[in-house]
């Protein structure tokens, strides 16, 4: 009688994650890290971007500042906005430069990830 009940206090007492439940996280883990590697260049290229943009307000004129963040584009190499896609204003007197994209990642059949990306200088 006393080893019957010895051995139901240890097993109430066990913690831990059973091999299924070890898979099954695995799974979702790899998954997650799939997606998350797929969404850092875009990031990357989000930071080349806001570079060139804040590279761009320097000049005075509507072309001059296409022209400045053309050049960038070309030693950044990015293709998601160009210099004909930028919003070109004068706020008092600096130059105001903003930009607004969207980059799809596929997952997997029909379903997507749609970043939205939008900046402007300061």
């Amino acid at each position: 009688m006393r080893t019957n009940r010895s051995i139901r206090s240890r097993a109430a007492h066990q913690r831990g994650i059973s091999f299924i439940g070890l898979v099954f996280v695995a799974v979702v883990l790899g998954c997650v890290g799939v997606v998350v590697a797929q969404v850092i260049p875009t990031l990357i290229e989000w930071q080349a971007i806001d570079k060139a943009a804040n590279k761009a307000k320097e000049g005075t004129t509507v072309p001059e500042v296409r022209a400045i963040f053309d050049r960038a584009q070309a030693i950044d190499d990015f293709q998601s906005v160009s210099g004909k896609d930028l919003d070109i204003r004068k706020v008092g007197d600096k130059v105001v430069v903003s930009y607004a994209y969207e980059r799809e990642i596929p997952l997997f059949g029909p379903a997507y990830l749609v970043l939205k990306y939008k900046g402007e200088t300061r």
